[in-house]
């Protein structure tokens, strides 16, 4: 694989710095270019950071010197330097439809954690081990935007990567109907204890917006290609409750799930044991060995314990029994700023680049 010259954008926030510290020894992608808002363009990285660096490892010492570019004013020169570029701004939802457009407009792909254009119908939506077929879309949006490179893609919400990936392997039995309550990371808001102190032995039973992308998001996942847009599914049902509680880092999800054709406990656990996606096909250097990882002790999977599993890129399952009211019930857990945000953009970036959409 050759390697591609990359470029962050919002390269100062939680998950611009994520993108920094994973980028940092990557394979296939070389940060040549890191660009973030007026007040830090001009400035080395480490300048631009000030204390906000919020990572476990230092600043990587290729990026820390590198001077911040105008994420909003110098579009076409980072478009001019790399292959494509990671976004992950701090901005109102029309302003990053906007940008990433322009970006796009400029023969610059796109791959996106922000949620502006998670709705558009010609951006693709990808969890690479699910729905990697979406990139077939792609030649539609080039269409539409008039470009021969250019295109956005875009990762799904951080808190469907703990419960979606456990699910949709067992869309041969028919998902019906899906209850979701999501305990979420302050790390999901950009935050750490010291910056967010009040979250400290506190729950907030209210995000804004998580509970919509819950249950919309998902089936545009489900969904097909269809001439030029992506059609999202009707089905599965999904209603969802999310919770901000007191954890650094890591998104559960506890889920009830009804099924058309009920299976048995024995044929969930061998199908999630099996499971293998396109990341896995392609061995893509980010994909996990195991994706879906089941935990048979009571007490498991725990976020503490397994939220770095494979990097912060498996997801981990426990608890499956049957439910008195719905078919089944069961937890999940995943990484949400490795695996649900930075990670799983990096892996959606590899998915592009083996299929040739970055050539």
């Amino acid at each position: 694989m050759k390697k591609y010259k990359v470029g962050i954008i919002g390269a100062t926030g939680m998950v611009g710095q994520r993108f920094a510290t994973i980028l940092e020894n990557h394979p296939w992608f070389e940060v040549v270019v890191l660009a973030a808002s007026p007040r830090s363009a001009g400035k080395k990285y480490t300048e631009a950071l000030g204390n906000k660096w919020v990572m476990d490892t230092p600043v990587p010492a290729s990026m820390a010197d590198m001077i911040v570019k105008d994420a909003t004013a110098d579009v076409e020169e980072i478009a001019s330097m790399v292959d494509f570029v990671f976004c992950a701004v701090d901005m109102k939802k029309d302003e990053i439809k906007a940008l990433e457009e322009r970006y796009a407009k400029a023969e610059c792909p796109v791959v996106s954690n922000n949620s502006a254009h998670r709705g558009t119908p010609d951006v693709p939506m990808i969890v690479p081990e699910l729905n990697a077929d979406h990139v077939k879309v792609i030649p539609a949006q080039r269409k539409r935007l008039g470009t021969k490179r250019g295109f956005i893609a875009v990762k799904s919400n951080c808190s469907l990567q703990s419960y979606v990936p456990a699910l949709f392997p067992l869309s041969k039995f028919g998902v019906k109907d899906v209850l979701v309550c999501t305990y979420q990371a302050i790390s999901g808001a950009g935050k750490t204890f010291d910056t967010w102190p009040e979250m400290v032995d506190n729950v907030i039973p209210y995000i804004g917006g998580e509970e919509e992308k819950s249950e919309q998001e998902p089936l545009k996942i489900w969904g097909k290609v269809e001439g030029d847009k992506i059609v999202n599914a009707t089905s599965p049902r999904f209603t969802a409750q999310c919770l901000r509680v007191p954890v650094s880092n890591g998104h559960m999800g506890a889920v009830f799930v009804r099924f058309e054709n009920k299976p048995s406990k024995e044929e969930i656990l061998e199908t999630w044991k099996n499971f293998k996606g396109r990341a896995q096909e392609l061995e893509l250097p980010s994909a996990p060995k195991q994706f879906l990882n089941y935990f048979v002790e009571d007490n498991m999977p725990q976020t503490k314990l397994q939220r770095n599993l494979e990097g912060g890129m498996a997801i981990s399952i426990g608890r499956l029994r049957e439910d008195t009211q719905y078919d089944y019930k069961f937890v999940c857990l995943s990484h949400n700023t490795l695996r649900g945000a930075a990670g799983g953009a990096v892996l959606m970036a590899e998915l592009l680049c083996a299929e040739g959409y970055m050539d």
